[in-house]
């Protein structure tokens, strides 16, 4: 699986970028039909309690999977929008398996 990681209007961060790959490849070992990841990282400013936004789209066979968090801290949106990509993976899966 290939991960591409982006930032907009933020300074990179090595320990994020390790932070989602680890992510990612636990996922990446449950679905092993996972193609390529595309993440994104935002910053919204005019959010006062959150502004934390995190965006993944996974390429898989079949139409993409997106999923988005806005929160607090980059962490807990990894994690929601990982758990989010999960949940619709599942129906994914699911539905492969009927035919």
């Amino acid at each position: 699986m290939t991960i591409n990681i982006q930032y907009v209007h933020m300074a990179t961060s090595e320990a994020m970028n390790e932070y989602v790959t680890e992510k990612l490849n636990k996922l990446g070992k449950k679905y092993d039909w996972i193609i390529g990841a595309e993440v994104q990282f935002a910053v919204e400013h005019n959010d006062k309690t959150k502004g934390k936004i995190c965006k993944m789209e996974l390429s898989l066979p079949g139409p993409r999977i997106f999923a988005s968090s806005n929160e607090g801290n980059y962490e807990d949106a990894v994690k929601n929008t990982i758990s989010d990509l999960g949940k619709q993976l599942k129906k994914r899966k699911e539905i492969y398996k009927t035919h």
